[in-house]
């Protein structure tokens, strides 16, 4: 009963606390709106990021062109190897006829280029899907050792500038996540500060009084949870709405359809979740601190 009592006194004197020091706390549930909508933004891009970049390594694949003279004996030893390969997911044979199929459904241009053509001027090939596309350089090295194989192509050069690109962008956000956090914690544990500063002569008599360390600590550690809670609202509501916005208008990819948007729900919920998560245990992580190290209890 005593705890629960020291409960509720100290979440009512963090309530009184919050609106008592209304300037302040304006000012810090400003500053932590602004820094979680700043995280949103970043969280939203890296996880954007991360599953475009996650797709266009699915979609990898090598295209092992094989010479005209390539034996059936050959073919099946070429795929015999590469179920055996610890990078290769896995394979697809594909004949010239197939390919010269494919191509004329492309464009009347090109059905009238191969019609016209005596000899199918394309090659059989083997197309290979990778499991890491870190090793893809090394798979396709590997497959061009064949005496048979005339080139293995994957888009070397444009896929890891491109790869790289992403992946740069990615551990961007997540550095800019981290940071926004920090700022968000140092904020929060300022505000506090001012409001020790404020009430000293109130803790000096609770002191007196012989008030616990853990009555006077706790209404500020509850009032960083409070201020954290009033903080992300408004970035709450902006990704829930400006996300779902963005993806309707834009109709889910952006630039081109290789870059897709990830879909609003339920995306958006658990941005949410993350960003109270942040604004509370952020709130609450300054306010321990700064009564830690202030008030020295």
């Amino acid at each position: 009963m005593r705890a629960l009592r020291i409960l509720s006194r100290s979440i009512r004197d963090s309530f009184k606390s919050v609106f008592r020091n209304l300037p302040l706390s304006m000012a810090s549930i400003l500053c932590t709106t602004i820094t979680l909508v700043l995280v949103a933004v970043a969280i939203f891009l890296s996880y954007n990021v991360r599953e475009v970049t996650n797709t266009l390594e699915r979609e990898l694949t090598i295209v092992v062109y094989l010479d005209r003279e390539t034996t059936e004996e050959q073919k099946t030893e070429i795929q015999n190897d590469l179920k055996t390969m610890d990078n290769v997911d896995n394979f697809q044979l594909k004949t010239k006829e197939e390919w010269k199929a494919e191509m004329k459904q492309e464009s009347d241009t090109l059905e009238t280029t191969l019609d016209y053509l005596e000899e199918n001027p394309l090659l059989d090939s083997i197309i290979v899907t990778v499991k890491n596309v870190d090793d893809l350089s090394e798979t396709a090295d590997k497959l061009r050792e064949y005496d048979f194989v005339s080139s293995a192509e994957y888009g070397e050069g444009m896929v890891e500038n491109i790869i790289g690109i992403f992946d740069a962008v990615s551990l961007g956000t997540i550095i800019m996540v981290i940071a926004l956090i920090c700022v968000t914690a140092f904020l929060i544990g300022n505000t506090i500060k001012l409001t020790i500063f404020s009430r000293k002569t109130e803790i000096e008599i609770m002191r007196l009084v012989g008030a616990s360390n853990t009555s006077i600590k706790l209404p500020f550690i509850f009032e960083g949870f409070i201020l954290g809670v009033f903080g992300s609202i408004i970035p709450i509501a902006a990704s829930v709405y400006g996300y779902t916005i963005l993806y309707n208008q834009t109709g889910g990819y952006v630039f081109t359809r290789i870059i897709t948007l990830v879909k609003p729900f339920p995306f958006v919920l658990y941005v949410s979740l993350i960003l109270l998560a942040i604004g509370c245990i952020v709130g609450m992580f300054g306010s321990w601190r700064a009564v830690r190290k202030y008030l020295k209890i």
